[in-house]
């Protein structure tokens, strides 16, 4: 077995476990089980044995199955949201470059191994609407459209709200397509379609 797993940008090490605090040995291995198989394919009692604590000392830090997903949920989007953010930086100054560029990180999620696609869209889509996972899976997506809302508001969009919709619908698409076909050009591709829409949105 890899002595990792990764998932939107992020590489949990499953190595030197025992060394590690309680908390964060429980965290990972909820990472790579929930990640793998879904918050709901994966029992309490499994992460139990696979991290090595006692039930009481998971309880402790996590006293319902939810506050593990939820800590897994935010992990994640804080690794995946400073991917996109660091895509965008690193295309430059220019907000239009960086609405671009911000689709890199798209490439790098899609290559990594272990990769099964967005963390949220596939717990959202087994969770129950109106519950705190699923409003978690909710206001991930809400800010990512905030974020690029603004990127296109500063790259002189005309309808900035449109814009970040399409957008960020094209990045969902993409997760969704280096799943299902494993095509190593669809990251290129939503990166082609996403440059014209601002081209088309963002008149110079």
């Amino acid at each position: 077995m890899a002595d990792h797993v990764s998932f939107e940008g992020a590489t949990v090490r499953q190595a030197d476990t025992a060394a590690r605090p309680a908390r964060e040995r429980i965290l990972d291995t909820a990472f790579r089980l929930f990640y793998a198989r879904g918050p709901r394919g994966v029992g309490v009692d499994t992460v139990i044995a696979d991290s090595g604590v006692a039930k009481a000392t998971l309880y402790k830090h996590f006293p319902r199955k939810d506050d593990l997903v939820l800590a897994y949920l935010d992990t994640v989007d804080q690794t995946w949201f400073g991917q996109l953010r660091a895509a965008a930086r690193d295309a430059g100054d220019d907000p239009r470059a960086q609405l671009v560029g911000m689709f890199d990180a798209l490439a790098n999620a899609a290559r990594r191994e272990g990769y099964h696609g967005c963390a949220f869209i596939n717990t959202a889509a087994e969770s129950e609407t109106g519950s705190e996972v699923h409003a978690r899976t909710v206001e991930h997506k809400r800010v990512v459209r905030a974020w690029v809302t603004d990127l296109a508001r500063r790259a002189g969009a005309v309808d900035p709200d449109l814009l970040s919709r399409q957008l960020t619908m094209l990045i969902d698409g993409g997760l969704a397509v280096g799943v299902l076909d494993a095509d190593p050009t669809a990251p290129d591709a939503a990166k082609a379609a996403a440059r014209a829409l601002i081209d088309a949105s963002c008149p110079r």
